[in-house]
């Protein structure tokens, strides 16, 4: 029978274990059995607190997106200008947590599974939707609308496509050679059509000596 109070640690620690066992596997083909014993758990109090495993999967996303949106939430917090927001934004998404190798094999493991699962693809729809909101937060100030959502989704494609390269681990990119490519297509971007004319220091765009 669980120990009374340890059902968040318990809870906790098989959403960590099955975060680190699909990262090993690259597909989310483990087995309950294998995620209670890289928690340390026995496959029945693995289920005792989650029922399945699809069921410990979701919650695997949710937490992801939870400590994703935290993240972002704290940086925007410290954010102070427009173009400061953009670059907390860019460089949540590259945060050595969530670019870690498995971590990345988990995500696209997770963007796989979506084809199949209802449930995973609204999960994953919040995330671009979420993404795509907190961009706009930045950029909406500093261009008309439609270059905005432009812009916008240029960046969040970048950040997904770079994701999926750093998958391949042929020819990984650093965390900060990743947010440089990110920012210097939202700075090109910025300063060319009708966001161009806003002067750049008036952008507040920040050197890359800079960036935090």
């Amino acid at each position: 029978m669980p120990k009374v109070g340890m059902e968040p640690v318990r809870r906790k620690a098989l959403v960590d274990a099955a975060l680190r066992a699909i990262g090993h596997h690259g597909s989310l083909a483990v087995t309950m059995s294998e995620i209670a014993r890289e928690a340390g758990v026995s496959p029945a109090l693995a289920h005792h607190y989650f029922g399945s495993k699809e069921q410990l999967l979701i919650e695997t996303i949710r937490a992801l997106l939870r400590q994703l949106r935290r993240d972002t939430v704290q940086a925007l917090k410290a954010a102070k200008t427009p173009r400061e927001r953009i670059a907390a934004v860019i460089r949540v998404s590259f945060q050595a947590d969530q670019f870690s190798p498995e971590t990345i094999a988990a995500w696209l493991a997770f963007y796989s599974e979506a084809q199949r699962s209802e449930e995973t693809r609204r999960l994953l729809v919040v995330y671009a939707r979420r993404l795509h909101s907190n961009l706009m937060s930045g950029l909406r100030p500093l261009c008309p609308a439609n270059d905005a959502g432009r812009i916008a989704d240029g960046a969040a494609a970048m950040i997904d496509g770079l994701y999926i390269r750093q998958s391949l681990r042929a020819a990984p990119l650093s965390i900060e050679a990743s947010v440089a490519l990110v920012e210097n297509y939202v700075s090109g971007q910025l300063n060319n059509g009708s966001c161009g004319n806003t002067p750049y220091n008036e952008l507040n765009i920040l050197p890359s000596g800079d960036r935090t």
